[in-house]
């Protein structure tokens, strides 16, 4: 859904997208999104995009007053989804385009980011060329934890094959600057999609599989908080996992 005010404001200040985007320090593409696809910024750059507009921050993006609300609850928390399939693969996508330092991902398999996107892996190679470090943590399919998860899911055999289907995917990135691909054989709690100082958080469900789980989106403002407790457990599971060799 397009953003009419938005558009509306850009034009009677004589901006462009380019112009825009190059005061608010964001890749031109994200402010087509927020005019042409209706994508709410990360909060500090929608209060910038705003004051150079010269327009109420929430009229432009409504959604920041829920995100208001939702932060009472942790300074962390950015907001909350009933289930990862409410998520368009966008918010993923531009999460990670938006890293500059750090993109690390822990999931089973989440063949859906590749299948909904094919384009996944230019785009890591494009941030890993840009001195971005990229870490993939898979889940090993002999491993046992893997074949529990299928059968508390009803899933059988599904989750072994999908984290074969992912090796294969992410395969083709062995051996490039920068990206770092490993298997890990540890029950998984939470899959998580982290881009710097951003995590969604896919939390787990007993009995559910991952697409219907709720999942939260957090940002660090300090040290201590809930993104630290999710990076460090990323750290913790990276240090046993086995790196994915070429060929």
């Amino acid at each position: 859904m397009q953003n009419e005010r938005l558009r509306v404001a850009m034009n009677a200040g004589g901006w462009t997208c380019a112009s825009l985007a190059e005061k608010t320090e964001v890749d031109p593409k994200s402010v087509e999104r927020w005019v042409n696809l209706g994508r709410t910024p990360r909060r500090a750059t929608a209060f910038a995009a705003a004051e150079l507009l010269r327009e109420d921050v929430y009229a432009l993006w409504p959604a920041l007053r829920q995100a208001r609300a939702v932060r009472a609850l942790s300074p962390d928390l950015v907001a909350l989804y009933d289930r990862r399939a409410d998520l368009p693969v966008s918010l993923f996508v531009d999460l990670f385009a938006q890293a500059r330092e750090h993109i690390d991902v822990l999931v089973y398999a989440a063949v859906f980011l590749h299948e909904a996107y094919p384009a996944l892996n230019d785009l890591l190679r494009q941030r890993a060329a840009e001195g971005c470090a990229v870490r993939i943590a898979i889940g090993d399919p002999e491993d046992p934890c893997v074949r529990q998860r299928g059968e508390e899911e009803k899933f059988g055999h599904g989750i072994e094959s999908r984290c074969r289907l992912a090796l294969m995917h992410y395969r083709p990135l062995v051996g490039t600057a920068g990206i770092e691909l490993r298997t890990h054989r540890t029950t998984l709690y939470n899959s998580l999609y982290r881009a710097d100082d951003e995590v969604l958080v896919n939390a787990h469900a007993w009995g559910a599989n991952a697409y219907a789980a709720p999942v939260w989106h957090l940002r660090r403002t300090g040290d201590g908080g809930m993104f630290d407790t999710y990076a460090e457990s990323f750290g913790a599971v990276w240090a046993t996992a086995t790196p994915v060799q070429e060929g």
